[in-house]
């Protein structure tokens, strides 16, 4: 979207349209990060963050900014994790309180009479130098409150930092407030997959909301920087990393068919029992057999195959057609690049959570022991590509373990 030499009439069609892509994306950072792209695009915004309303407060969701670190999809800062208060002292405080849509020439020139002000913590770290800033409450068209946008330093056509101008002021907004409606259905789907696997937990204690989503998010994470060097179009990656998070976040739901008394077990599981959980990557696998969606095939994939290992002495194996009747396993083990890539990927993204976790038979293992076993297990039990991806973004895996901690 750009609206420059355009008449007012092609670019509602424009942002229309961008409204209608976004009504096809699931996961709420995949929406989070086009609304956001597109936002910036409309206003020629160097940078720009969405804070999303949760637990009363405005929690920092998501971030762009060319200047410090580009656009190439594989971001730590994505997953710096504060939250604001939402009252009169912020700027986006103030928008999400009062409803009202700022506009702000220059960020170091406020008048100081104003109850808000703006934190220089950022550029001061940073060395980035703030000035224009044009900040939008995030609301459905019904009222509801979903959070807020800011813009940072919109630039014309040579790109120099300007003044946020009418047109940013009559679009921005317009596209903002259709945009909340696709933001709130992602935060919708997502709160349903965690209130399943809240489910899981509910039989399996390790099964937490946390771990599902570091789990997901390491995935989603691994699979666009691969996905980048195969040479696929940055719009299909982006649209098949909107599903991989999701399904990630899902690999572990046919626990939810293995007896209480193995998963809750106080101690190493026997060779009997061992082999009555693995059948968990079955019964999940059978939970999306009836594939309606790209979602549910990604779904069977990584439920059914991320114990598979790379040298074919993984589990489950192949099953017979029929998978909805889990009627046996075969021995045949799939192995190599016959294992599903996203299975592969979120192989090693769940060893290295599990590993880093307490479980009732063991403490979390120091990061350093885990790292030693993933680059001893390269070529293994897991993808060399996939572990070499893990060690090129492994400032954005720190920051995703950071943000998505155990809370008591």
């Amino acid at each position: 979207m750009d609206n420059v030499c355009k008449r007012p009439m092609d670019i509602v069609k424009n942002i229309m349209s961008v409204i209608e892509e976004l009504n096809h994306l699931k996961d709420v950072d995949t929406i989070l990060d086009r609304v956001l792209f597109e936002a910036r695009h409309l206003t020629r915004a160097d940078a720009g963050s969405i804070f999303l309303i949760q637990d009363g407060q405005l929690r920092f969701s998501y971030v762009h900014n060319d200047t410090l670190f580009g656009n190439n999809g594989v971001n730590k800062h994505v997953y710096t994790d504060f939250t604001v208060p939402i009252n009169d002292k912020s700027i986006v405080g103030y928008a999400a309180l009062t409803g009202k849509t700022l506009v702000i020439d220059d960020a170091y020139e406020l008048d100081k009479n104003l109850p808000y002000s703006f934190n220089r913590s950022f550029d001061e770290e940073s060395g980035y130098a703030t000035r224009s800033i044009l900040t939008i409450p995030l609301k459905t068209l019904r009222g509801a409150a979903v959070g807020v946008l800011q813009l940072i330093n919109a630039r014309d056509e040579e790109g120099v930092v300007r003044p946020f101008n009418e047109d940013d002021l009559k679009y921005a907004p317009f596209f903002a407030n259709h945009a909340s409606v696709a933001i709130e259905r992602g935060i919708m789907t997502r709160e349903l997959i965690l209130r399943m696997m809240k489910m899981a937990e509910m039989r399996d204690p390790s099964e937490t909301g946390a771990h599902v989503m570091r789990v997901g998010s390491y995935t989603a994470e691994l699979y666009h920087k691969i996905a980048q060097k195969l040479g696929l179009e940055e719009h299909e990656i982006r649209r098949t990393k909107d599903l991989i998070r999701l399904a990630a976040m899902l690999h572990d739901v046919g626990k939810v068919g293995i007896p209480d008394a193995i998963l809750k077990k106080p101690g190493r599981l026997d060779k009997e029992e061992f082999a009555t959980i693995q059948w968990h990557t079955v019964f999940g696998g059978a939970l999306f057999v009836n594939t309606t969606s790209e979602l549910d095939s990604l779904c069977l994939d990584i439920a059914l195959h991320h114990h598979e290992r790379w040298d074919g002495n993984g589990y489950p194996g192949v099953l017979n057609d029929d998978l909805a009747r889990v009627e046996r396993l075969c021995i045949q083990n799939l192995a190599g690049e016959d294992i599903p890539l996203p299975a592969r990927i979120c192989a090693l993204a769940d060893v290295y959570d599990a590993l880093g976790s307490v479980r009732s038979y063991k403490n979390a293992w120091p990061e350093e022991r885990i790292l030693a076993l993933v680059r001893e297990e390269r070529g293994r039990h897991f993808d060399p590509q996939v572990v070499d991806t893990f060690f090129e973004i492994y400032d954005t895996i720190q920051a995703i373990k950071s943000k998505y901690q155990e809370r008591k």
